[in-house]
Formats: structure tokens, C-alpha cells, sequence
């Protein structure tokens, strides 16, 4: 009699860190693309829409994706969300206006909501807590190769054939990833009578619409009670619900509070630099797309490298001395960005800036992940890690619909607004000299602006991460179930 087939480890790494690939080149290369974007669409007042809208989707959806991986196996929720993904994807190489290009980036964003976090949640069922923080420097080895193609990638496609297959480059990657997992991944999920939790999605969406909207300045005398309300209401379902989307009782635990704090502000400053940084290059300093890209190109990098030494420090130093380190340094970066930029930085110090503070983000972020994981059971696991994902994009698109505020009504109370678009892309040259300076100079304005946002929340974040308690760097678990990951000797017998 045949053994059972078990879960092909090798192959489903490689698959989850091909999907990570696409995540990653998709950060760098869309980041590069936008200002080219601008150009040929114009909108450039809804420029961070485009990112903003994409955060949204995703992150209304991450508990979802986390409550139904827990309750359906993580396999078929992670190829559900590549493929909304992908479909997004090609609906937005297909854009023909900047309000189109929202729309699919809303439908893209709806599949990433499951994507990362699916990863993360697979690689802590499949890999115990050792193994689970020396994986950290595999997955780092790709965002650093993803880190260094992407801007010049998407700088060579931008060039050379058209802004839209920035967005095309996913398929393939894509379709590789999800035929790899449905067949190397093999789940045993125990079968029950479940009850999702559809109320509470259903308000909790609505909440974080409302919430989102009102910040961007849409009504907020009206949206922003609203989100309250709704809010509260979300909290009365969870409470009463047999099994709530967002369990409550999670957030009983210190390092579920303050992880989850610390996901929103780091995750706001983050995307607040990997938005605004490149635009400041081509729109201010002038720099071609693959310049831009290559602002915040160093961060991929340094990001990544840091996580590698991160996982492997863990089990000296524990996890609360990486996550204050970590975030000291994302403070001291963001500072050295802001007022570099505001001083008229070049494309050098930016890179040094970014670097520095994706140096942060690496040794905050692997052991707080890892610690989050750790500290709940397998059956709890997806949930919890969905919900550092949730708070960290829920942060990252509260900040940049501010910020794309505090912009637009810069760019709007200068004057010529109108020729942005002409100044990110190969008409520059054409502009007027006296005008150019005049919009540099909005553009400048608004963008030191929203960096001093990008400041105050990295240094909240530091002070926020003294607060995070200490946790044992071992699995409640004592690691994943054995039909996920045991490996078989030719015999049968396990390992």
C-alpha cells in the first residue's frame, strides 16, 4: 500500500518565493513606472490613488484570506488570490485612463490581500521556528535580486517598450508560482462544519472604506463618524459571532497589540518613501525612470539583508532587541530623507537613505513576524498572521491617502499644476525654464511635506517598539502538523 503523498518542500518554497519575486518586482517597478504613468494618462492629482486604491482592496481582504486559510487550508485561498491578482494585473496594462488604472489596481490589490500573508503563514506551517528564521535568508536572497531588477527593469520597459508591461511581467511569474503550489502543496485540513463569519467581513469592510475615504479628504464630516460607528459595530459582531473573522481574544496578548501597532506605523513610513521618493527624483531633481527607480532600489536590497542576519540572531538575542534596534534605524533614516530632501538631496543620498532604512525594516520585521507566529497554535496561525499584514497595509493606505492630500493641495495652490504631467515625462525639455522652476518648486514643497508626515510615524513607531514584550523563541506548536511537512524514508517510515 502506497504511503500518503506529503507536501514537497523544496518546490513549494520555490513557488512561494517566485510569488514573493512578483511581489517585490511589483513594489519597485510600478514605484518607477508611475511617473511615465502620469504622463501619458495625466491625473497627476490622483497620483497616489493609483497606490492608494491597490491598499485598500488589500487590505479590507487580509482577514478575510486569513480567517478562510484557517478554516479551508491555506492552498486553494493562496491560488484564489494569485489569480484576482493576475487578472488585475492584465486589466491595468490594458488602462486607458488614470480613473480605469485605480479601478484595476483595486482588483489587483484584491488578490495580493491573500498573497503574502498565504506565504508567510505556509513557510510557518511547513518549517519549524530554527528553520522557520533561517528561511528568512532565502526569501531575503530574492527581494535582493527582485530589488536590483525591478527599478532597472522597469526603467528598460518604460524606455524601450511601454509602462503597461510593468504590469504584463506578472503573468508569467504568476502562472509558474500557482501551477508549482497546487501540486507540490498537500494540505490535510481537518474536516468540520465551519460558519464564516460574513457579517463581520461585510462591516468590517465597510469600516475601513469609510475610514479610508474620509482620510483622503472625501467628505470626512461625513465618512469619518461613519467609520467610527461602523467600527464599533464590527466589535459588537466579533464579539458574538462562533467564528469571528478577527478574533478579539487575540488582542488580549501584548505582542499581538503592539505588533500590530508597530505593522501600521512602519508600514505607513515604509510605503510613504517607496511612493513619494522616485516621483521627487524624476518630477524635482529630473532623473530619468530608471534613476527614480534606483532612489529606492537600495532598499530592497538592504532590506533583505538585514532579515537574513535578523533570522539568524534571533536565537542569540531574542526577538525584542532586533524590533527596537530595527526601528531606531527606520526613525534615524526617515529623519536623514526628510531633511536631505527639503535641503535639495541628490539621487546618491537617497539611495544611502533608502538603504538605510530598508537596514531597519529588515531587523524589525523577520522577528516580528516570527514572534507573532510563534506565540499562537496552528489553528490561529493564519488568522494572526494575516493581521499584522492587515494593520501594517490598513497604516500604509491611511498614510498615503493623507499624503496624497497634503500633496495635491500643494501642487494646487501653485501655480501651472497643470504641466506636471509634463515635467515626468520626455517633454520636460520643452518647458518653460521659469515655469519649471515654479513647479519643481510645488512639487518640492508638497513632498517635504508629506516626508515630515513619513518622520513623525517612524519615530512613533521607535517609541512604540520599547512597549513590545518579551517572547520565547519557541513554537506553542512545537511545530507544524506532520501531514504538512514530514518527510518519508523509501520505507514509508517518517523521518
Amino acid at each position: 500500500m502506497s504511503s500518503p503523498r506529503t507536501t514537497h518542500r523544496p518546490a513549494t518554497v520555490a513557488a512561494l518565493l517566485l510569488a514573493l519575486f512578483m511581489a517585490a518586482m511589483e513594489m519597485t517597478v510600478v514605484s518607477t513606472a508611475m511617473p511615465t504613468v502620469v504622463a501619458e494618462l495625466g491625473g497627476a492629482l490622483h497620483y497616489a490613488w493609483v497606490f492608494t486604491a491597490y491598499m485598500l482592496t488589500s487590505t479590507v481582504t487580509v482577514p478575510i484570506y486569513g480567517k478562510l486559510a484557517d478554516l479551508h487550508g491555506r492552498k486553494p485561498v493562496m491560488l484564489v488570490a494569485m489569480a484576482l491578482f493576475l487578472l488585475g494585473s492584465m486589466a491595468s496594462g490594458q488602462a486607458r485612463t488614470m480613473g480605469q488604472l485605480i479601478v484595476f489596481r483595486a482588483i489587483q490589490g484584491v488578490g495580493a490581500g491573500g498573497m503574502q500573508p498565504m506565504a508567510l503563514t505556509i513557510v510557518g506551517d511547513i518549517f519549524k521556528i530554527e528553520e522557520r528564521a533561517k528561511m528568512q535568508g532565502v526569501f531575503g536572497a530574492v527581494w535582493a535580486i527582485a530589488g536590483l531588477v525591478g527599478p532597472l527593469l522597469g526603467g528598460v520597459i518604460v524606455a524601450t517598450l511601454s509602462w503597461r508591461w510593468v504590469f504584463y511581467v506578472n503573468v508569467p511569474f504568476g502562472l509558474v508560482s500557482a501551477a508549482v503550489i497546487s501540486v507540490a502543496l498537500v494540505e490535510n485540513i481537518e474536516k468540520r462544519e465551519h460558519r464564516l463569519d460574513v457579517l463581520g467581513a461585510i462591516v468590517l469592510a465597510a469600516a475601513v472604506v469609510a475610514l479610508l475615504l474620509g482620510a483622503d479628504g472625501e467628505w470626512p464630516w461625513v465618512l469619518l463618524p461613519a467609520s467610527a460607528v461602523l467600527t464599533a459595530a464590527f466589535l459588537w459582531v466579533e464579539t458574538r459571532a462562533s467564528e469571528p473573522i478577527l478574533p478579539l481574544s487575540l488582542f488580549a496578548q501584548r505582542i499581538l497589540a503592539t505588533s500590530s501597532a508597530l505593522s501600521a506605523l512602519g508600514g505607513a513610513s515604509m510605503l510613504g518613501v517607496v511612493t513619494f521618493v522616485p516621483l521627487y527624483a524624476q518630477g524635482v531633481l529630473g532623473s530619468t525612470p530608471t534613476q527614480a527607480g534606483s532612489t529606492i532600489a537600495t532598499m530592497a536590497v538592504a532590506w533583505p539583508l538585514a532579515s537574513a542576519i535578523s533570522g539568524r540572531l534571533i536565537a542569540k538575542i531574542g526577538f525584542r532587541t532586533l524590533v527596537r534596534g530595527g526601528f531606531l534605524i527606520v526613525a534615524v533614516a526617515s529623519l536623514w530623507l526628510t531633511l536631505a530632501m527639503a535641503d535639495g538631496a541628490s539621487t546618491t543620498t537617497l539611495r544611502l537613505g533608502s538603504a538605510l532604512l530598508g537596514l531597519g525594516m529588515g531587523f524589525a520585521n523577520t522577528p516580528l513576524v516570527i514572534a507573532v507566529q510563534t506565540s499562537v497554535g496552528f489553528s490561529q496561525r493564519g488568522v494572526a498572521t494575516a493581521s499584522t499584514m492587515f494593520f501594517r497595509n490598513i497604516g500604509g493606505t491611511l498614510a498615503l491617502g493623507v499624503m496624497g492630500v497634503v500633496l495635491a493641495r500643494a501642487l494646487l495652490a501653485g501655480a501651472g499644476t497643470g504641466l506636471v504631467a509634463r515635467i515626468l515625462g520626455p517633454e520636460r525639455r520643452s518647458v518653460d525654464p521659469s515655469v519649471l522652476t515654479s513647479i519643481s518648486g510645488d512639487l518640492t514643497l508638497g513632498i517635504s511635506r508629506v516626508m515630515w508626515i513619513v518622520t513623525g510615524l517612524a519615530v512613533a513607531a521607535a517609541a512604540v517598539a520599547w512597549a513590545f514584550p518579551h517572547v520565547a523563541t519557541q513554537d506553542r506548536n512545537q511545530g507544524p502538523p506532520p501531514e504538512l511537512t514530514a518527510a518519508r524514508t523509501k520505507d514509508g517510515r517518517r523521518n
